[in-house]
């Protein structure tokens, strides 16, 4: 028995579909050519393992996963819109740059046509129309810059910044409005994939009284909508990824003779570790940010949030850390944030409940949940990672079962 379901552009059309494949042939020869496509893409990377668990994750599922759920459909449990999220399906093709490089490359010249032209860019966007959000969150620009020269460095297609994309135009934001929802208009005016990541960069240098890179209303962590909407407030997370960024960035400015912008790129690489270092460093571990009064976030001296995993894990991502404070903020990640007997690698804690600080809408959210102090997977890998980088393969190894959803329901109690 043959079940067709589908969509066509018009009527003439669907007939004609379903003539096709009302003969069994037909539809045989179309599922194995499905089944060699999918075979192609999944089967590029393959990991064997002592651990049946992480090797049934890595091979296949989590490849699929990212194409069919993150970058095709843009749905998920939380968020079912649809849109295209700047950041989002920037750092999920990241997962495809070995296995389906042209997606990777199709997602970063898109993604560059979502920047306006003074070189923010819309935090998400719906298709077909592009009508989306404009918003002073800081880190969104970035994941242009930083994609590409990832994408770049695994493989050697340099030819994606020769590529053009056009700019968008909006009205800026006013002094008091944080966000704009609205139907921006598409510039006459275009540029290569390159002049859109140096507008990014060139837009992120500026840095506030700590010598640390503004948090606008939020970074990464889009809940933290307060910590600095007033335009003085610094993010110590941003300031890792912005070093991370800038350094692997800065080569190709100057394969494409424009070695004084490298130049540029790499003296506010050593101000910035700097400025980490002097003013991130908290006694234990690095501070997550500065409220726009000078209050810092993630330190001890807080009754809430007094450490953030994402200002410890990029600390060794970033290589810009000093070796004992890298190890130092690790270990305290380890006794604070890692709760074996949950199951769970948390954000942060004590989440935000009843404290006097006022981060954002963050703290709408139930304590332990989401942003708010629950595990927030994405910062959890980033965890992982570092530990790796750390060269502590046992605790990695550890921390992917622990967060492997397999083994969060391979008993009865797990369910």
């Amino acid at each position: 028995m043959i079940f067709i379901l589908g969509e066509a552009e018009s009527k003439a059309e669907a007939q004609a579909l379903v003539a096709k494949y009302r003969q069994a042939g037909d539809v045989n020869q179309a599922f194995e050519r499905v089944l060699a496509h999918w075979d192609s893409v999944l089967g590029t990377i393959e990991v064997r393992t002592p651990d049946t668990a992480l090797d049934t994750m890595l091979n296949r599922w989590l490849l699929y996963q990212t194409l069919s759920c993150r970058i095709w459909a843009r749905t998920a449990f939380y968020q079912s819109g649809g849109a295209f999220g700047f950041r989002d399906q920037l750092q999920d093709v990241m997962a495809l740059v070995y296995s389906s490089p042209t997606v990777a490359r199709e997602q970063i010249v898109l993604a560059s046509a979502h920047q306006f032209k003074e070189g923010d860019v819309q935090h998400w966007w719906h298709p077909p129309t592009g009508r989306g959000v404009r918003t002073r969150i800081s880190d969104d620009l970035l994941w242009l810059p930083f994609v590409t020269a990832f994408y770049v460095g695994v493989t050697g297609d340099q030819s994606v910044m020769d590529e053009s994309a056009p700019f968008l135009e909006q009205p800026l934001l006013r002094p008091d409005e944080q966000d704009a929802y609205m139907q921006p208009s598409i510039s006459t005016a275009s540029a290569s994939v390159f002049e859109h990541c140096i507008r990014a960069l060139d837009r992120s240098l500026v840095v506030g009284a700590h010598g640390l890179p503004l948090m606008g209303s939020g970074d990464w962590n889009d809940g933290m909508n307060r910590v600095g909407y007033q335009g003085k407030g610094e993010s110590v997370w941003l300031g890792w990824f912005l070093y991370t960024t800038l350094a692997a960035f800065a080569p190709y400015c100057d394969s494409r003779r424009q070695k004084t912008r490298g130049d540029r790129y790499r003296k506010h690489l050593e101000k910035l570790k700097k400025a980490l270092e002097d003013n991130g460093w908290d006694g234990d571990w690095y501070r997550r940010a500065f409220f726009d009064d000078g209050t810092p976030l993630g330190s001890a001296q807080n009754e809430e949030c007094r450490i953030d995993s994402i200002a410890q894990s990029w600390s060794v991502i970033s290589g810009a850390s000093e070796s004992y404070r890298m190890s130092r903020a690790m270990a305290a990640v380890e006794e604070y944030l890692i709760r074996r007997g949950d199951g769970l690698v948390i954000l942060f804690t004590p989440p935000f409940d009843k404290g006097s600080l006022d981060p954002g809408y963050i703290k709408g959210y139930v304590p332990g949940v989401r942003e708010n102090g629950g595990q927030y997977t994405h910062a959890a890998i980033w965890t992982l990672i570092a530990f790796s980088i750390l060269g502590d393969g046992e605790r990695a190894g550890e921390l992917f079962s622990l967060l492997n959803p397999i083994n969060h329901s391979s008993t009865r109690a797990g369910l």
